[in-house]
């Protein structure tokens, strides 16, 4: 049996709980946005950090490109057989293109380019981040006059933005070929009919509505696990415990962008 005292104190905590999360998610929001404007800050790029710019830009997307690339081909190979023969099956052959293009290139393939250059690239950057803070590499540069954020922070996080847009730009055009190449092999009859489907399905709203969710995802991705691998009273412990705060937050950014997105394009 729990004590009056026990009660209280749970209450309390359950109390605060809500107004830490929101305070957490309002700190976030200001670092990230202290990081925008020094990525858009032409006083930051010295040539010191255009150095550290170009050597993450390059680890952060030659190392991935390939791979997804090849990856992003094969779904499209896989995924426009099974649509095209289905739809065949069900007399609905006109729209079977028009629906790989829709699911692939508009959903899966933006979204599948943010959740690797995540993985693989800004969640370990963020962990790197709340380590270095943690072992005073910041202040060391501190001291040497050098500011951190503008010469760790920044070229990690134009470095992910740069990285997801070119990912999701290679393998949206590489999937559009693929798709017109599996229905209607090497040649030019279809297209046409090819062309007038991609202009109906990417009309301006929707083309809009791409461009913006795939600079949002980048975003997401980059800004999010940098500036939560930044906050040092709230990142405790391990590199592992910064990269799941960032993780958590990240999906959840990643989530919301994407139902909004679903909203636009066909409500």
């Amino acid at each position: 049996m729990l004590s009056a005292d026990t009660w209280v104190r749970l209450a309390g905590r359950a109390g605060r709980a809500p107004f830490g999360w929101v305070a957490g998610w309002g700190r976030l929001v200001w670092l990230g946005a202290v990081l925008i404007v020094l990525a858009l800050s032409p006083s930051s790029w010295r040539p010191r950090a255009r150095s550290a710019l170009a050597h993450h830009v390059y680890t952060d997307t030659a190392p991935v490109l390939p791979g997804f690339t090849a990856l992003s081909a094969l779904l499209t190979l896989v995924i426009t057989r099974i649509v095209v023969v289905t739809a065949q099956s069900y007399g609905l052959s006109q729209y079977a293109l028009e629906m790989v293009v829709r699911v692939l290139v508009l959903e899966l393939i933006p979204l599948g380019a943010a959740l690797v250059v995540a993985l693989r690239c800004t969640i370990p950057n963020g962990a790197a981040m709340a380590t270095m803070r943690q072992a005073g590499h910041f202040d060391r540069l501190r001291a040497h006059g050098v500011e951190p954020l503008t010469q760790e922070a920044v070229p990690r996080l134009v470095a992910g933005v740069f990285s997801t847009i070119t990912l999701a730009a290679l393998s949206s055009f590489v999937g559009t070929v693929l798709a017109y190449l599996a229905v209607y092999g090497l040649t030019e009859a279809g297209l046409p009919a090819y062309s007038r489907m991609f202009g109906r399905v990417f009309d301006g709203t929707v083309s809009l509505i791409f461009v913006l969710k795939t600079l949002a995802f980048s975003l997401a991705v980059s800004v999010i696990p940098i500036a939560s691998g930044l906050r040092d009273k709230e990142v405790k412990g391990s590199r592992e415990s910064a990269a799941l705060q960032g993780l958590v937050r990240m999906f959840a950014v990643l989530l919301v962008l994407e139902a909004v997105s679903l909203v636009g394009n066909y409500y």
